[in-house]
């Protein structure tokens, strides 16, 4: 079962949502940024370095040629040599023989172990899998549940001084807009004050 992707819930709740123009205006600026960035770094790859096993079983993919299987014929039923057959060949049929009553023994054995012992293995195995499974399972859910707990009162504690945020909010935009408005007025003034010192000395100089 495929697992969700995790995030973290940490904007603020009590906040309007942005305008298309604004998250346009966002997203040119992380653009403009990204470009004035330098590029990362990409280190070289080490060469490979296998073994004489595995760079043959490349070459062999590589060349699409097909896997070669085991030489099954040493655990067959050997032929009787003839009497006249020499002592080497005699042998050689005595190694054969022996190899194949170990390789039937141990096959022999391997069935046997597995047809008693393998289906309450595999039960069990299966049963332990289970286990391990319900308890990561109630681990995530207490976790999605913390979780859970933790943005609900995260957003009633937003909620609660969503009013007072507000109130803030609004006397700061006040307070700027006076300041812009008195520093208006002052330029205002300023321009006033020297066009009438400019009147006043083209008076004195009328007069003189």
């Amino acid at each position: 079962m495929p697992m969700p992707p995790a995030y973290h819930e940490s904007l603020p709740y009590i906040d309007s949502q942005p305008s298309e123009s604004e998250l346009a205006a966002a997203n040119d600026l992380i653009a403009a940024e990204i470009a004035v960035l330098p590029p990362p770094s990409i280190t070289a790859a080490p060469a490979p370095n296998f073994t004489p096993i595995f760079q043959s079983e490349l070459e062999r993919v590589a060349a699409q040629a097909p896997l070669q299987t085991l030489t099954l014929s040493r655990y067959e039923a050997q032929e009787t040599p003839s009497s006249d057959a020499g002592a080497d060949r005699l042998k050689e049929v005595l190694d054969n023989a022996h190899i194949t009553d170990m390789y039937l023994s141990s096959r022999r054995q391997n069935l046997e172990l597995l047809d008693r012992y393998g289906k309450n293995a595999w039960l069990i195995g299966n049963y332990e899998l289970e286990g391990e499974l319900k308890r990561l399972e109630a681990e995530l859910a207490a976790t999605k549940k913390e979780v859970d707990l933790v943005n609900l009162a995260r957003q009633r504690r937003q909620e609660d001084v969503r009013g007072e945020l507000t109130m803030l909010e609004e006397t700061w935009k006040k307070g700027v807009g006076r300041v812009l408005e008195t520093e208006v007025a002052v330029e205002e003034l300023k321009s006033q004050i020297r066009a009438e010192l400019k009147n006043q000395g083209k008076t004195g100089q009328d007069e003189q």
